[in-house]
């Protein structure tokens, strides 16, 4: 990742970051997992889950992702219009559902958008990290974006 610079003005560059802090919980990673129609009983069976190699409950990869993403659209929506073009991301190791995790993004590149008079197509890379600063999720994302004037 590169270096994380604080915005100044109105203007997105590359090395422009913002991140939050995550608690996961039993029920929560339960509930996400039901919900996406994840029924791998790793995310929802404690009994299970506590005797396999985890040992607990873990979240499942939609369950990471859906917050990494989320971050994005949450994030530059309150500075203008954004859309998702794409993402990836790369599961490292797992999340377990007592975790506190670190989301993390940063800009890497920014290009002027065909067709929008302040639009621009901003290159992404993410991070979920744990308190112990391991990455066990890696995401890179494309987004459109608007800033609102």
């Amino acid at each position: 990742m590169i270096e994380c610079m604080p915005a100044v003005g109105p203007a997105i560059q590359a090395g422009y970051c913002f991140s939050r802090v995550h608690r996961f919980d039993d029920e929560q990673v339960r509930t996400f997992a039901r919900a996406a129609g994840d029924e791998n009983p790793l995310h929802h069976d404690s009994d299970f889950a506590h005797s396999t190699r985890f040992g607990g409950l873990i979240a499942s990869g939609a369950h990471t992702t859906s917050l990494l993403m989320g971050l994005v659209g949450s994030h530059f929506a309150k500075r203008g219009h954004v859309l998702g073009m794409s993402f990836s991301v790369d599961l490292l190791y797992p999340v377990f559902a007592t975790e506190t995790v670190t989301l993390a993004w940063v800009v890497t590149s920014t290009s002027a958008a065909a067709r929008r008079k302040n639009g621009s197509v901003l290159e992404l890379e993410g991070s979920m990290k744990d308190a112990n600063g391991r990455v066990s999720v890696l995401a890179y994302g494309r987004v459109l974006f608007d800033p609102e004037l």
